[in-house]
């Protein structure tokens, strides 16, 4: 049994647009910028909670966290730190971090950007209950909040 019947390969060209149609519509939807939900990642997003300066000024103000400035180089601190490590220099200083891995832990940083590194170098070590000022002290003074001067 033949199965062209005497048709060309280039007949059947017609009968095949339609499936090639949805291979490539299904390869374009893999690649649309649109929020695929994936599950949680085990690194900072995971460990370290994002707060608003509002409610970083209120991690501050209860005084149950150890507040740590992660910046490099110093520019300045937020009232009522408790210590000041370069996000880069945390495995080397962990004696300056309490010893109970347990401790809840406030981060910030100038932007944002080190204290998430930091916050994954916290994960790494043990640490398990961290938030971070989201923006950090750029957001802190839009906010209308004071920084006290490098120092301090």
């Amino acid at each position: 049994m033949k199965r062209n019947c005497g048709k060309t390969s280039s007949s059947l060209w017609p009968r095949r647009i339609p499936a090639i149609v949805l291979v490539l519509a299904a390869l374009l939807a893999g690649c649309s910028d649109q929020e695929v939900s994936s599950p949680p990642k085990s690194d900072a997003t995971a460990v370290a909670q994002p707060l608003s300066p509002a409610e970083f000024a209120q991690v501050i103000d209860s005084g149950d966290r150890f507040v740590l400035n992660v910046h490099t180089p110093g520019e300045g601190s937020l009232p009522g730190t408790d210590g000041a490590i370069p996000f880069d220099e945390i495995e080397n200083r962990v004696s300056e971090l309490p010893r109970d891995r347990a401790t809840p832990l406030a981060l910030y940083c100038r932007t944002g950007r080190m204290s998430r590194d930091a916050a994954k170098t916290l994960a790494t070590l043990g640490y398990t209950d961290v938030v971070e000022l989201r923006g950090g002290m750029v957001a802190w003074q839009a906010d209308g909040r004071r920084l006290l001067a490098p120092g301090s």
